[in-house]
């Protein structure tokens, strides 16, 4: 009996990955990150499959020691495969020209103010984004609408509900 279904997995996983390529912004601390992660992955992934893969069959039934190796080994496989198409297709962030720092671009912090309330956001790529700690992705609604725009702007984000969002200050620093 022939248990090829993991092989099939894994093309169409790559088949995936290979349709959604797309650039990923990122600072240089996360560049270090995901590489750091990107090999500490392929060791593992070397350890795992250095020690033989188990029997499928366990008398008449799967080997549950073969079905769990199998989904560690499409874990490791899917996650490797994601990592590359990051590393292939990354920008990094860098800081505009001096003659744009008038204006909402990636890496830039915006001070902002929402019905009299102020708000400060770091505008990042989608793998660092992180709302909780104020890091919002320039692909979000509020990211997507405040990119762009200068001081003293009132921009409308419409995410469920209508926001108007003035904006304050936007400062940039080379980290």
């Amino acid at each position: 009996m022939n248990y090829s279904w993991h092989s099939d997995i894994i093309r169409s996983i790559r088949i995936i990955i290979i349709m959604e390529e797309k650039s990923f912004y990122i600072t240089t601390g996360k560049l270090k990150e995901i590489k750091q992660e990107y090999e500490k992955l392929k060791k593992n992934l070397s350890l795992k499959t250095k020690g033989g893969i188990p029997k499928v069959l366990n008398s008449e039934e799967m080997n549950p020691e073969y079905l769990l190796f199998q989904d560690d080994l499409n874990f490791f496989y899917s996650r490797k495969q994601e990592l590359e198409n990051i590393l292939r297709n990354y920008k990094l962030i860098k800081l505009p020209p001096q003659k744009n720092r008038d204006k909402v671009n990636l890496g830039a912090k915006v001070l902002v103010e929402i019905d009299g309330q102020k708000d400060e956001f770091e505008i990042v790529g989608t793998l660092e984004a992180n709302p909780a700690l104020g890091r919002i992705s320039n692909e979000s609604p509020v990211g997507k609408t405040l990119f762009g725009h200068k001081v003293g702007d009132e921009v409308t984000v419409s995410s469920p509900i209508k926001t108007i969002y003035k904006i304050k200050k936007i400062r940039y620093s080379s980290s």
